[in-house]
């Protein structure tokens, strides 16, 4: 079949692909997660990925949650394009809470339509099933496409997921959500639909919950960067190009004595302006809370009118632990968000530091070690790995740009070598 030389999607132009191309969001991958693993040997696939190739540095989108990042990296393009600007929002025409994974709240094309629409081959495989729709949007499983989840990889069918017996074509059962296993069945997928699917893009996402669960260079953590470093070898040995990069990071976020460190805004501005005259979102909201408490350290205030914004920003502001509070307005064009999804206020807290609704709300008791959480500042910087040598990359990077690098410019490195 004829193909295009490019595609253009969402205003941006991609090469057709000439070989595999892999883009692997490692969830909560804060770079010392590889780094350290590295520096104890315990990576060696990784290091002769690195050895040809590339170990970039980049930003996540704010808030550095997984659903605004994830669909950031596969449309391209920052929320205020494609819409998802957190896990989970208040909808504007119905003013209820609800979560972000139908695509119906998806605003923009991702790469995958786009290429499959110009006669690509495309599989994309997430860990968690909330992904799995809107990563898959608009796909046709016509023989062309494959999408599904490890969560739901046993209830995969050719007419919703282009693909079914999964687990026999893996070789494992579905792991329990909580596990390092559900990220481990993203990538012996991919290692599978490489040989035997053949697509021309391929994206690996996997979950976040050892990330949550151990700081860098633990013994946990090291097992889970050991078995990634296998997949990764098998991937490269393969001949796929590789682009790996992460959603967001992870810090600790707790105080001296190991408890989660955090500010309870609801509480706080139900003193300050009374009870009713307004409500906190926090985008970090989703259904599997037992890992992070639903603390992050991006929120959004909803104010009543009567309600002076900028008093009660002020009196954000002062609090200890916060690192800005913008009105809507400056917060949306700072970090590239839909006002329509966010509140009068963006509050975004420190490094050490999460944003709660009142301390009520918030069951802890699941917690079994120190929180580890993100959606801040803090957490915006990325690892972008690249078993190719690139060229001509504009600075600075940003994980949406992985498939950009993956397609074009891998592509100029090499015509420039010839």
């Amino acid at each position: 079949m004829t193909h295009p030389n490019s595609v253009t999607v969402n205003d941006r132009s991609y090469n057709w692909p000439t070989q595999t191309l892999v883009v692997i969001c490692c969830d909560g991958s804060e770079p010392d997660y590889m780094e350290l693993a590295r520096a104890k040997g315990l990576m060696p696939n990784l290091n002769a990925i690195i050895e040809k190739g590339e170990n970039l540095r980049g930003h996540s989108v704010v808030p550095s949650f997984t659903n605004p990042n994830n669909l950031s990296i596969v449309t391209g393009r920052p929320p205020a394009v494609h819409g998802i600007s957190g896990n989970f929002f208040l909808e504007p025409e119905s003013g209820e809470e609800v979560m972000m994974n139908d695509p119906k709240f998806l605003r923009a094309p991702t790469i995958f339509e786009g290429f499959q629409k110009a006669g690509a081959r495309v599989a994309v495989v997430t860990a968690k099933d909330k992904l799995r729709r809107l990563l898959g949007n608009n796909l046709a499983f016509d023989g062309t496409a494959i999408s599904f989840s490890s969560e739901k990889a046993d209830q995969a069918t050719l007419a919703e997921h282009g693909i079914e017996n999964v687990c026999e074509l893996v070789g494992m059962d579905v792991p329990d959500v909580y596990s390092a296993e559900l990220s481990e069945f993203v990538f012996a997928a991919g290692v599978k639909l490489l040989q035997t699917f053949k697509p021309d893009l391929m994206y690996l996402s996997t979950t976040d919950y050892v990330q949550h669960k151990f700081a860098p260079d633990t013994d946990g953590a090291n097992a889970f960067y050991v078995m990634m470093d296998k997949y990764l070898g098998e991937l490269d040995a393969a001949g796929a190009i590789i682009v790996l990069t992460a959603d967001h990071g992870m810090k600790a976020k707790t105080r001296a004595d190991g408890t989660p460190d955090v500010i309870y805004l609801q509480d706080q501005l139900d003193e300050w302006v009374g009870d009713g005259k307004s409500k906190v979102i926090l985008p970090i909201t989703d259904p599997y809370v037992i890992h992070h408490g639903a603390l992050g350290s991006f929120a959004t205030v909803y104010l009543e009118d009567s309600v002076d914004a900028q008093a009660v920003a002020d009196q954000i502001a002062a609090l200890s632990g916060i690192h800005v509070v913008y009105d809507s307005e400056r917060g949306c064009r700072e970090f590239e968000l839909p006002r329509d999804r966010m509140g009068d206020l963006i509050v975004v807290s420190r490094d050490t530091k999460v944003l709660g609704t009142r301390e009520t709300e918030h069951d802890l008791s699941a917690l079994k070690e120190p929180l580890r959480s993100h959606g801040g500042i803090t957490e915006q910087e990325i690892p972008i790995v690249v078993n190719r040598h690139t060229a001509n990359l504009n600075q600075p990077l940003r994980n949406f740009d992985a498939f950009s690098i993956g397609l074009n410019h891998i592509a100029q490195a090499a015509q420039a070598a010839e």
